[in-house]
């Protein structure tokens, strides 16, 4: 006569189980399911269970565990483009911040995509992760509509807004811009320049009211000669608006939205055959890496990426976990970082 099969519920013999697994630990089922379910959990206990999971080969079904728990252990960031430095340290933060509570990170990038950054909201109904992280460059009413019904917690980060119905965290980047208009005209530089990005968005709007701030806080009169616009954050479109501000105009300094732009301005300052900073300042926005690893190093302001996105994943595991608090604005101050490219040293 044929053995009979073991049972999925035998806790000695057959497939492992979660019993199993909570036995040679030395814990409750209850705190091994947390545990494996990616649920907050003490440090320790998480080793231990793990440790015993993979010892005796246990594989958790995912399908089950969503459906029992309705948690699926994940969470998203999108972001309007992966290639950019600035995001790419936002991961590596978000990374950070949650790896040590078990949960997966997934990502995607928008391309700065209205419908895109609102399709992934509307999605969240389908329960593919437990919550987002959204970067955006604009906040629209459809964004505020979306928000307002999304189906797990999202937290935004950018500008901030009394209808959104979620966290925000925001960089103060006009006060980051004003600031270094200052540190131009501190260091001799009267003809002092805007490179933007696309005006339409947060960061183009901000950072262009920024300027103007600096520019009556040092008695400097505005001329719109001196302000061009690019076609996207990025270098390439930098340096061909850079072509057109020179000849046009002659400034002495300008002060680039971020630092993609200012590498962009960089090259094109080089082949117009003019020094970096003897002819022209170069202030950029953001201190990414590509900062220190162009020639001469770009003096810039530092918005808090990193700060910014470690307390967007700490606002949404907070969420998820079940905070009812009322919807909260966190922001991380600028800092101007000097480096050789103003003319003022390090």
């Amino acid at each position: 006569m044929a053995e009979p099969e073991p049972t999925q519920g035998d806790p000695d013999e057959g497939t492992p189980t979660i019993t199993t697994v909570a036995r040679l630990a030395n814990v409750s089922i209850a705190s091994a399911s947390r545990a494996l379910n990616g649920i907050r959990t003490s440090p320790e206990t998480l080793a231990r269970v793990r440790e015993a999971a993979e010892a005796i080969g246990y594989v958790p079904n995912a399908a089950a565990r969503s459906l029992r728990s309705r948690r699926t252990g994940q969470i998203v960031f999108a972001m309007p483009d992966v290639g950019n430095p600035v995001y790419t340290t936002m991961v590596a933060s978000i990374q950070e911040a949650t790896r040590e509570s078990g949960w997966r990170l997934m990502l995607h990038s928008t391309g700065a995509d209205t419908e895109d950054e609102l399709a992934i909201v509307r999605d969240l109904r389908h329960r593919f992760a437990d919550g987002l992280i959204l970067a955006t460059l604009d906040v629209t009413d459809a964004h505020v509509e979306e928000l307002r019904h999304a189906a797990t917690p999202v937290v935004v980060i950018g500008r901030p807004s009394n209808e959104l119905g979620v966290d925000v965290v925001r960089a103060y980047s006009r006060k980051g811009a004003a600031e270094a208009v200052r540190h131009l005209h501190a260091a001799g530089r009267r003809r002092i320049a805007l490179l933007n990005g696309p005006q339409h968005t947060v960061p183009g709007s901000e950072r262009r009211l920024g300027y103007f701030d600096g520019l009556r806080s040092c008695d400097l009169r505005r001329d719109d000669r001196l302000a061009e616009v690019a076609s996207a954050f990025t270098a390439q479109p930098g340096r061909e608006a850079t072509v057109r501000l020179i000849a046009r105009s002659r400034p002495d300094a300008i002060l680039c939205t971020n630092d993609l732009l200012a590498v962009g301005a960089l090259a094109a300052l080089r082949d117009a055959g003019l020094d970096v900073p003897g002819d022209v300042a170069l202030v950029g926005m953001d201190n990414t890496p590509l900062s220190e690893l162009v020639w001469p190093p770009l003096t810039t302001v530092d918005l808090g990426s990193a700060e910014r996105a470690r307390i967007a994943a700490e606002l949404l595991l907070e969420r998820i976990e079940g905070s009812e608090a009322e919807p909260r604005v966190a922001g991380v101050e600028p800092t101007l970082v000097v480096r050789a490219s103003s003319g003022a040293g390090a």
